[in-house]
């Protein structure tokens, strides 16, 4: 094992005492091409070229002397140095810290960030770094080669976004770029990078100056920091709208799905927009669907009301859906068993469904089983009292949820 490994942060300042000191006594130094043609790295040092941490883990695990990795940024921010504490490789890390990519990033745009998301895009997170673009107004994406800011873009289509493309930063060749969303698939990036993507407002929770948050990322209280679920469906609209998503059935059917940040849920025949809303509050990224335009008016007021960000979409299902981002979570409001197959086919993790009889209840169901999904049935009786305690409204309906095998 390596006498001393010591992980440094570089961020384009100079290096401090301590990093200086680090690198005149290494005899093995990782890093990228343009590290290691850093005038500070001894020349008698074992060079390595940082691809894969794993195996530059493993090398310094069988070296003998002093170690030195170079990352760019805060190495402790979704960088290496979690890499290296791997119980497996059993090496005692020190390090240097930097200023983050992220923060640096923010600092150009004069942009305050602890109320930002942070995510990582790659191979495996990309649609789900979108997803969180699409629910969150302010996020800071760091990209790898082919998850980065074209492709971010493609993937929000429909969305309207302000990008800031940061590229090297903390080098000579670092450049800042503000597109709109719809214009940055038409050039060709650098790697690695860090997007900054902002859109949207949160009216229902507006912002005080000279007043900050108490917490990094989204206060868990936002939006309009509403406290519960399941809300009456008079929040969300006139008494004509509040039939359209009871709050007992909402409640069962968000909690059969589950929506988080990361997610994309479709909601499909929307109504009033409660449903969609409080899925969007949990964090998920929403796409609400209704033939009725005046349902996707209510919907749009719902989501202005509570500050969170919706994408609404006018049309018929299951027409509509074919050019829809694919799913993870799916509400759907009415349709029949035909709307029930065409989202199956998109397997999706859960589906969640309701039917006001019988004969309804067993093709939905079925069309779940057909698409490959296991189901849980249940008959929803909901019982309203007056302040007589006698029943002023009942609500009976069946609800399937269909979980993918």
């Amino acid at each position: 094992m390596a006498d001393r490994v010591t992980v440094i942060g570089w961020d384009g300042s100079p290096p401090t005492e301590g990093a200086l000191s680090a690198l005149g006594a290494a005899t093995l130094v990782a890093g990228t091409r343009h590290h290691l043609a850093l005038p500070q790295v001894p020349p008698h040092a074992e060079r390595i070229v940082l691809g894969s941490i794993e195996i530059v883990a493993r090398r310094i695990a069988q070296h003998r002397g002093s170690a030195v990795v170079l990352a760019d940024g805060d190495p402790g921010f979704f960088g290496v140095v979690r890499a290296l504490r791997a119980p497996e490789h059993g090496l005692e890390v020190e390090v240097v810290p930097a200023v983050s990519s992220v923060a640096q990033a923010f600092a150009r745009t004069g942009m305050p960030w602890d109320d930002a998301c942070v995510v990582v895009a790659h191979s495996r997170t990309l649609r789900r770094a979108v997803n969180v673009c699409r629910a969150y107004p302010k996020v800071a994406v760091l990209t790898a080669p082919g998850a980065g800011p074209a492709e971010l873009a493609l993937m929000l289509e429909g969305v309207h976004r302000t990008f800031v493309i940061c590229e090297a930063l903390g080098t000579e060749q670092e450049q800042v770029t503000v597109l709109t969303s719809d214009k940055v698939a038409d050039h060709t990036w650098r790697d690695p990078n860090v997007v900054l993507v902002i859109g949207g407002t949160s009216s229902a929770a507006p912002v005080v100056a000279g007043r900050g948050g108490w917490i990094a990322g989204r206060d868990p209280g936002f939006p309009g920091r509403v406290r519960g679920w399941a809300l009456p469906g008079e929040e969300y609209g006139s008494d004509a709208g509040a039939a359209d998503s009871p709050a007992p059935l909402r409640a069962l059917q968000l909690a059969r799905l589950g929506p988080r940040t990361g997610d994309l849920m479709w909601d499909i025949g929307s109504g009033n927009g409660a449903a969609a809303v409080e899925a969007a509050r949990f964090g998920a990224a929403v796409i609400a669907v209704d033939r009725d335009a005046d349902a996707c008016g209510r919907t749009a007021a719902s989501a202005r009301r509570f500050g969170v960000q919706l994408q609404v979409v006018h049309g018929n299902a299951p027409e509509v859906l074919e050019n829809l981002p694919e799913p993870d979570i799916v509400r759907i409001g009415g349709g029949g068993a035909e709307v029930v197959a065409a989202c199956a086919a998109r397997r999706p993790e859960r589906i969640v469904v309701s039917a006001g009889n019988r004969d309804e209840a067993e093709a939905v169901g079925q069309a779940l089983e057909e698409g490959g999904f296991a189901v849980v049935r249940a008959l929803l009786q909901d019982v309203e009292l007056d302040s007589e305690w006698s029943e002023s409204e009942r609500t009976v309906v069946f609800t399937l949820c269909g979980y993918r095998r």
